[in-house]
């Protein structure tokens, strides 16, 4: 698998994401800068975590318009494989790559914890490595990560089986008004969703934060494992 991480001014997770992606495919992915106006060829592009523009207007508004992300929306277009990890998925929600919006957490601080994820579903390249219902632990650390969207965009969401993870307890029961359980409000727990064609993720936690052991853990590793598997198929 070719991947590829882009780097915004502010972005800070693309070290992290960059091991976890050489731990399952043994090659270093491509960094690309955000005025970079050439998308190589690769199989998946990643938008990592991190505060692009400083956060400013909004977060993620001012990295949808960087002239890279006209070649990854091109990119999306044709099929190609995206992943939105924080603040990588509020810049997939301004693109209108995926719907919805993040707002401020529901108790307006910034939250920096461990917390546990339901698998929603297992179909896509994303989540196939895990059991459907699969509860794994993961950090998150956002101040923006409250999803949220209209009733309709919500209906569909549901209705298609595109939330690919939501927030849970460690037994897998989802309490969306509970704060430990759901810790920034998000509606109907809501951690991560996929597009239509389930070939763009975004998700608010951090799962390149737990693919070695001996930092504490391999709960995320599934979801490279995954990706891989899916492009050899």
């Amino acid at each position: 698998m070719k991947s590829a991480i882009v780097v915004f001014p502010g972005t800070n997770r693309e070290r992290d994401m960059a091991i976890a992606l050489k731990r399952v495919t043994g090659k270093a992915p491509t960094m690309l800068w955000h005025r970079d106006t050439d998308l190589p060829d690769v199989d998946l592009v990643v938008l990592p975590g991190g505060f692009s523009y400083g956060d400013y207007l909004r977060c993620g508004a001012m990295a949808a318009h960087s002239p890279i992300m006209a070649e990854i929306r091109a990119f999306a277009q044709k099929g190609g494989h995206i992943l939105g990890v924080c603040n990588g998925f509020q810049i997939l929600t301004e693109t209108g790559m995926l719907p919805g919006a993040l707002l401020r957490n529901a108790n307006l601080r910034f939250l920096s914890q461990d917390c546990h994820l339901r698998v929603e579903r297992n179909d896509t390249p994303f989540t196939h490595k895990w059991a459907k219902g699969a509860v794994f632990r993961t950090p998150l650390a956002h101040g923006d990560g409250n999803y949220t969207a209209d009733s309709q965009t919500l209906e569909k969401l549901e209705g298609e089986g595109l939330v690919a993870f939501r927030y849970a307890n460690a037994k897998g029961d989802v309490q969306a008004d509970d704060a430990e359980t759901n810790p920034n409000g998000s509606i109907n727990s809501i951690a991560g969703i996929l597009s239509e064609n389930t070939r763009i993720c975004g998700m608010m936690p951090h799962p390149e934060d737990l693919v070695d052991p001996l930092m504490g853990g391999e709960d995320g590793l599934p979801l490279f494992e995954g990706l891989v598997e899916a492009f050899v198929r």
